[in-house]
């Protein structure tokens, strides 16, 4: 994938999609730009792979820095952190509003999704119907349709989790034509099932894992593990559980170090923990960079390896989160209550106790700073979106949901995860409630700042409930889905039903 990055962007501004700003076929609420005569772009392999490319660069939000796995406002992972018990701001204002659940369909870091994605799904119709014509290796092209399938899945995964059921383009006819009519929109059912159907494919096809220049690609596992996540949202366990075994079978671990997966350690494949990552650099544009530390450092942080960086102060963990975690775990390394400040005359560390300072919660460093120095801002540390420490956990509470209380494999696959941490195992003999209660918590130890925790406190029934013990007056049931954009449904004469409730 490292090398494909380059025809990414070409890739776009030939496709006429530079900004992304084209109008499905079924949600009208974009101004229109014409695809043009996409088979005389993509009429070589070299065109396909480029076409694949620009695909690909929805997982970093495209040409909008702040989406995608990134970490802006708009990236699934902060927006997971700071509508959850993962995550607070600093910076107040519409952060706020992210805390306490005060969605409308006017605010757009909740709307602004659903207008990036369905374009790229469309796209992905077109683009797959170019490739399926195309004279090329017939190995290469099921490949590419395959990670193609991936891909959609992938994205309309994230809306179907953000939004609701969502009507997926799968006709290249339909998703290229301005004048289609607009159609209602699906069941959950229905919805899930082409997700299903696009992971399933795409995992018949590829490989296990992706290495050397390709990595970064959608692979096998990496189907199956967003299959797994949407099992476990539709609480389909048993079919979670059989997944979750597969995986186990691809050839991934833990790393031995937790601090590891989030450093420059884990480039270019190195982490055998890391299923798909998004790959970062420190000397490109704003794109594809990994820009976590500006926003989760305090202004006076001063790292004692000497690498500058920029410090924005805004992200921080809720004090009644971090209080949670076991002070012999080793992941408090990345989140801390005391944090360096710089140095005394003899070349010591001096280090600022957050809470005492009245700050309002603990520092989510989560990253190491880039070695390279390159940039105070950005860095070329991957991005994680799926991990095998994920792929257990969630295995630990398929089984325990599907079986009616733990097994030993329950046990085994929580327990690796915490002795990783350095903390103890689990009790043993606990029922299904008590040990679900030891997933929360360890998914929250493992997992935070990693964009899961929202879909996993709507799974457990929890979401609506936190914001409303943290004082919301805006926190109601139906918020548990974000709010389509206005326009969506303005535009589409009413055909495109709001979510519930949302006026």
């Amino acid at each position: 994938m490292n090398k494909n990055k380059k025809l990414i962007y070409k890739c776009l501004a030939v496709l006429g999609i530079s900004g992304m700003m084209m109008m499905t076929a079924c949600e009208k609420d974009l101004e229109y730009v014409s695809y043009g005569d996409l088979n005389a772009v993509i009429k070589t392999p070299e065109g396909a792979n480029a076409a694949l490319s620009a695909a690909y660069s929805g997982l970093a939000g495209g040409t909008d820095w702040q989406g995608g796995w990134c970490a802006g406002t708009y990236g699934w992972r902060t927006q997971a952190m700071m509508t959850t018990d993962e995550g607070v701001c600093a910076w107040g204002n519409d952060w706020s509003k992210m805390q306490t659940l005060n969605f409308t369909p006017d605010f757009d870091w909740v709307t602004h999704n659903y207008g990036r994605y369905l374009p790229y799904i469309s796209r992905i119709a077109i683009t797959m119907d170019n490739i399926q014509n195309l004279s090329m290796d017939e190995d290469l092209k099921s490949r590419y349709i395959a990670e193609l399938k991936g891909l959609r899945a992938h994205y309309a995964e994230l809306l179907y989790f953000a939004y609701g059921p969502l009507t997926i383009i799968t006709d290249p006819v339909i998703a290229a034509d301005p004048n289609a009519a607009p159609v209602p929109r699906p069941t959950s059912e229905q919805m899930a099932a082409q997700i299903e159907k696009d992971y399933l494919e795409a995992a018949e096809v590829l490989p296990d894992k992706f290495t050397g220049n390709d990595y970064g690609r959608f692979s096998k596992a990496a189907a199956l593990t967003g299959l797994m996540k949407l099992y476990m949202h539709d609480k389909q366990w048993d079919k979670a559980v059989t997944v979750g075994q597969q995986i186990k079978t691809l050839g991934y671990s833990l790393d031995e170090n937790y601090e590891d997966v989030f450093s420059i350690k884990n480039k270019g494949g190195a982490s055998n923990e890391i299923i798909l990552p998004i790959v970062c650099t420190a000397t490109g544009g704003d794109q594809y960079t990994n820009m976590w530390l500006a926003h989760a450092l305090p202004a006076d942080y001063k790292d004692p390896s000497g690498i500058n960086l920029t410090a924005w102060g805004g992200y921080k963990m809720p004090w009644k989160s971090y209080d949670k975690f076991d002070p012999a775990d080793k992941r408090l390394n990345v989140l801390l209550e005391e944090y360096p400040v710089g140095k005394d005359p003899a070349g010591n560390t001096i280090y600022k106790n957050a809470r005492t300072a009245g700050d309002i919660g603990a520092v989510p460093v989560k990253f190491a700073p880039d070695p390279s120095k390159a940039n105070a801002q950005k860095s070329a540390v991957d991005f994680p979106v799926y991990r095998y420490a994920d792929v257990l956990l969630m295995l630990a509470e398929s089984i325990n949901e599907s079986n009616g209380g733990p097994n030993q494999e329950a046990y085994d696959a929580i327990n690796a995860v915490r002795h990783r941490a350095g903390v103890d195992s689990i009790p043993m003999g606990l029922n299904k409630t008590q040990f679900l209660d030891k997933v929360k918590d360890e998914r929250l130890f493992e997992l935070w700042g990693e964009g899961w925790r929202r879909d996993d406190l709507i799974r457990w029934n929890m979401f609506i409930q936190r914001a409303v013990d943290d004082g919301s007056a805006t926190a109601e049931p139906y918020k548990v889905l974000y709010p389509l954009p206005r326009s969506a449904v303005n535009q589409s004469n009413g055909v495109i039903k709001q979510n519930e409730f949302y006026n």
